[in-house]
């Protein structure tokens, strides 16, 4: 198979790879994540210009129709970076959906706003009590005329502070976790009844808390089937966890060679730390976690990329897993070569730790998916 990228992906990641080293340094994103807005509007223009939200999405949302694996070459350079600009909520999560499930006019209007990054979308799926299970949905909408009236909490939506634009789960029918019963709804962020609670994470990025009381939506904000929205929000979700993936692995390859850099720096008892061989064997299974995690992010692109669901989801499912399990290896093994002061706010690499324990939690952690690729596979044979 090949694995090599092609002219175009590769100018782009120069291009990317360029913006970061030029305009992202980490003083630069460190005063970012502390100011009031917790970003810079000015990069997120820079990059619509430089066409990075057209690049992943459908020609006919105004993209330029290249798919999950221009969105890995993408988030591999954000990783590096740390970027904290809503490029997943907004693009990834959101403009998939768009992709996957709506109509040709909702595509046109709210895909060509993301791809021009004139409008900013977030997907807002996750409840109190949900965890992980996007079926687990209490939020309702409630038939009203020819329109809905949705009432209900929906928490820690990434980019929501961002976003003029909310893409809503809500059930429609059936019980709390039943998988038929939800269908998506496009909601103004400043529509009546709308209330955000906005917070910083513990990574740099900001989150909402988002509530809804009474907010009425017209029959045009429906997105996708009515009652069936639950397969095509798993196919976003899985474009998510590439993305994440692809995101980690950049930062891994950071943590990685700072740390190294560090070890052949620091020196106790008159010679550097890096000669000691217990440490080179630790730096050593860090190269391999992160090398077999590019692997893995690799193959959860290109099945995003096809057509074989199943395949699909085991692939990405095995992707979190390993990746969850190898950032978690890489972050915490450079904190412990830093020694305690890689925990401080001032030192890079701390802030490449809390990123990488963050992209674990985020869309499923290791352990979730790992029971995630077992049901699939028991699955699998049963069918067999």
């Amino acid at each position: 198979m090949d694995f090599n990228f092609t002219d175009e992906q590769n100018m782009l990641r120069d291009s990317i790879a360029k913006l970061v080293q030029q305009k992202y340094d980490f003083d630069t994103r460190r005063k970012a994540i502390h100011s009031e807005a917790g970003w810079r509007p000015e990069i997120w223009a820079e990059m619509a210009e430089m066409g990075l939200m057209m690049a992943p999405l459908p020609e006919s949302m105004g993209g330029l129709g290249g798919g999950a694996i221009d969105t890995l070459v993408i988030m591999e350079e954000f990783g590096k970076g740390l970027v904290v600009e809503p490029f997943i909520p907004s693009v990834v999560a959101s403009g998939n959906l768009l992709r996957i499930a709506g109509s040709a006019a909702q595509q046109e209007e709210h895909g060509g706003r993301i791809t021009t990054g004139e409008g900013i979308y977030a997907l807002a799926t996750s409840e109190p009590k949900s965890r992980y299970d996007l079926a687990d949905v209490s939020t309702t909408a409630k038939k009203d005329g020819s329109g809905y009236i949705l009432n209900g909490h929906k928490s820690v939506v990434i980019g929501g502070p961002q976003a003029d634009t909310l893409i809503v789960i809500a059930r429609t029918a059936g019980g709390q976790r039943e998988r038929a019963g939800l269908t998506a709804f496009l909601v103004s962020k400043t529509a009546a009844g709308v209330s955000t609670k906005d917070y910083p994470t513990v990574d740099g990025l900001r989150a909402s808390d988002v509530y809804l009381e009474n907010v009425s939506v017209g029959a045009d904000a429906v997105l996708g089937p009515v009652d069936g929205i639950l397969p095509a929000l798993e196919e976003t979700q899985d474009n998510v966890i590439a993305a994440l993936c692809a995101e980690a692995v950049g930062g891994m390859r950071v943590a990685h060679a700072m740390t190294v850099d560090y070890a052949r720096q620091r020196k106790q008892f008159g010679v550097a730390i890096g000669s000691f061989q217990v440490l080179q064997h630790r730096m050593v299974d860090m190269f391999m976690w992160t090398e077999q995690s590019t692997s893995m992010a690799y193959l959860a692109a290109i099945r995003c990329g096809e057509d074989d669901v199943l395949e699909r989801a085991k692939a990405c499912a095995g992707a979190k897993t390993q990746i969850g399990r190898g950032g978690r290896f890489v972050g915490q093994n450079a904190i412990q070569i830093f020694g305690g002061m890689g925990m401080t706010d001032e030192l890079a690499i701390g802030h490449y730790f809390k990123r990488l324990t963050m992209i674990d939690t985020q869309a499923g952690s290791a352990d979730w998916h790992l029971k995630r690729y077992a049901a699939l596979s028991a699955g699998e044979k049963a069918a067999a």
